[in-house]
This record gives C-alpha cells, sequence and structure tokens, in this order.
C-alpha cells in the first residue's frame, strides 16, 4: 500500500517529570536520565523527520523542561522548518527561559490544567505550589504572545469543573482547550477505581462542551475526547494506525503512538539504529495495523472501518487481550459488555486508593 508521510511528530523528550499524575500516560517503567538521547541525536530526529514530510513537531514528556537543552532543542527544530508547540506543565519555566524560548522560535504552548484551583490540581499533579506556579505562566506566556492552548484532562474527581475550565480557558486568552477524559493506559489504568467517571458525568461532559461550543463558536476551539467506556463507536486513535503521527520515545524507540509498547509481540525499531524514514515506511511496528487488510469481523466489513480504523489497538489488547480485535467500546463487538461493566464496577468504587506516578530515583 502507499504510505503518506507523517504530519506530526511527538517528541518525548524525557519521562522526568516534577508532577506525578495518576493520570499519566508515560509507561509504567520509565526511562531512566542516562538512556535518553542527546541534544545532538535529537537535532538529527527533527532534520530526518522534517525531511520525510513532517510539519508539527510536538515537544513534550514528562515535562520537557527538565530538559536543560531545551532551547537549544527549539531552535534545532525551527532551523529543520518545523512548527514548534511545547507541552508543557508549565513547571520549572521562568519569565526568561520563556523569553529565550520564545527568541529560539518556538510557536506555540500547550500547557496542562489538573484542576480549576489550588486544591485539586495540587492534589491530582503531586506538586504543592503547583497551580500557583501555572497561573503566573500562564501571565507570562500572554505577556509574550505565545498562542496557548489549555489541556484539560478530567476523571471522576474534577469532571465537575468543566464548565470552570472553559472559562478560565477564555480568562487566560487561550485560542484553543482540549477537554481531554482520561484514557486508560500507563499510570491510568493501574488506577481505574479512582479516575473512572460515573455514566451521568460522561453524559453532563458531553452536554456541557455541545452547548459551550455553539457559545463560543469562533471564540475559542473545544477539542474534545469523550469518555471511552461510556461510548458507543470508538474514536479514531491516531487518525488510523501509523497514518499521521509518529512517537520518538526518549531512548529513541520509534512508536506508532505513546501507548504501543503494551501490545505484546511489537518489535520497535530505535532512530540510533536505523533511519525514521526507513522505520515509517518498513517498521514491523509500523505495519502491524496499517490500513484495514488486518482487521477481523466485525471491522472488515463494517461501514465505519474507514471511519474509527477498528479504534484503539492498545484499548484492544488491554481488554480483549488482542489487539487485532475491534475495539471494545464499539457497540459492535463482542467484548461491549465487557467494558460497560468495568466502567459500572469501576466507577462505582469512590473510595479507591489511588497510585501516583512516580520516577525510580535510582533510575531518573
Amino acid at each position: 500500500m502507499q504510505v503518506q508521510p507523517p504530519i506530526a511528530m511527538l517528541a518525548e523528550l524525557t519521562h522526568r517529570c516534577p508532577l506525578s499524575c495518576p493520570y499519566c500516560s508515560n509507561p509504567v517503567e520509565l526511562t531512566a536520565r542516562e538512556s535518553e538521547l542527546s541534544t545532538d541525536d535529537w537535532r538529527s530526529v527533527f532534520d530526518q523527520g522534517a525531511a520525510m514530510g513532517v510539519l508539527q513537531l510536538h515537544i513534550s514528556g514528562g515535562e520537557p523542561a527538565s530538559r536543560r537543552d531545551l532551547t537549544d532543542l527549539v531552535r534545532a527544530a525551527r532551523e529543520a522548518g518545523l512548527y514548534t508547540n511545547l507541552i508543557t506543565s508549565g513547571i520549572g519555566l521562568t519569565e526568561k527561559r520563556l523569553a529565550e524560548l520564545d527568541a529560539a522560535g518556538l510557536d506555540h504552548v500547550q500547557l496542562s490544567l489538573q484542576g480549576t484551583d489550588a486544591a485539586m490540581a495540587d492534589r491530582i499533579g503531586g506538586y504543592k505550589g503547583g497551580y500557583d506556579r501555572k497561573m503566573m505562566v500562564a501571565k507570562w506566556i500572554g505577556a509574550i504572545g505565545f498562542p496557548l492552548t489549555l489541556n484539560f484532562v478530567m476523571h471522576r474527581g474534577n469532571m465537575h469543573q468543566l464548565s470552570r475550565a472553559i472559562e478560565m480557558a477564555q480568562e487566560m486568552g487561550a485560542r484553543r482547550i482540549e477537554v481531554a477524559t482520561v484514557q486508560f493506559h500507563g499510570w491510568a489504568m493501574q488506577n481505574r477505581g479512582a479516575l473512572m467517571p460515573t455514566r451521568e458525568q460522561a453524559a453532563e461532559a458531553n452536554r456541557t462542551v455541545a452547548e459551550a461550543r455553539a457559545r463560543l463558536k469562533g471564540r475559542l476551539v473545544i477539542d474534545y475526547v469523550p469518555a471511552d467506556y461510556h461510548a458507543d463507536y470508538p474514536k479514531p486513535c491516531m487518525g488510523g494506525w501509523a497514518s499521521t503521527g509518529i512517537n520518538v520515545a526518549p531512548d529513541g524507540l520509534v512508536l506508532p503512538c505513546h501507548a504501543a509498547q503494551t501490545i505484546k509481540g511489537l518489535e520497535f525499531d530505535n532512530v540510533r539504529d536505523r533511519p525514521l524514514a526507513d522505520i515509517w515506511q518498513n517498521g514491523s511496528a509500523f505495519n502491524a495495523y496499517r490500513g484495514t487488510d488486518w482487521m477481523q469481523e466485525p471491522c472488515r466489513s463494517c461501514e465505519r472501518k474507514t471511519i474509527d480504523f477498528g479504534g484503539c489497538r492498545c484499548q484492544a489488547m488491554a481488554i480483549a487481550g488482542d489487539p487485532t480485535a475491534t475495539d471494545p467500546v464499539c457497540v459492535k463487538s463482542p467484548n461491549h459488555a465487557k467494558i460497560r461493566d468495568l466502567a459500572a464496577d469501576f466507577s462505582a468504587q469512590d473510595e479507591a486508593p489511588m497510585t501516583s506516578r512516580v520516577m525510580d530515583k535510582t533510575r531518573g
């Protein structure tokens, strides 16, 4: 099949982060600092990405500000001709450092928000004073003039704050807010009992987003990731496996999506050993679920197969134990009742313990 180049690259510079969010999408086995790609390694990745057709670079982590060479990396990406978006908690950024990033050519900032007040945000992020710091960083971002996206991850504990989060996005001068109901991969999978929203919360979030989109059309873009476990059809994960985006992990592993390592049997290439374009075109992990030929029934004969591409492969692995299965979110999946039962069971666990994301200090 004809393989088009990726539009976007997610560069996970590091897994180091001052926050300890229990829904972190980083793998449970975090990459140690000594295994991270060097400045020159990343410069080569950016050059290779631009040469193969990548347009947008999303600089992420962990917390990318944990890298002392962040400004140099932004400059290298701009020199390669990439549009640069910094995805950050704000912790580790100063007014001076933001000005340096501006001078280096940073195009856009995406700031995370764990809650709309200090009590919620600091509890979920596990960082005392984090909320106040974020508000200060948001003011610096506005003063410099960076386009801003606010990223609000929702779960059972903070879904009631959605309306206020949308208000805050307007007050901060954000052009966009990403309202993302927690996705159960990585650390979130360990915390489903504490994070799973109820069906009523999911329905209310749907109504709130629909009303806000109509009211704020032309003023604020609202990207919305609804609650998977309460949906009838899956989202088109990554726009289809290995079709539009490519991820590079801190140690150089190249992935079709951030959770791909949860799929047993896939082998991932490292950009230190193989050219990025070759990995994209010919890597076995990228070709495993590319297109539609790999699909089982009911996906194979479904009219939605080029709309949602069978849904999320990692979710199929997690719930059905088979990465080629129809995403259990889909009402046509034989495993749909299982995901509905899981949603009901986990959302009823009001006193469930919560495991915070922690990096092994001996490794990180």
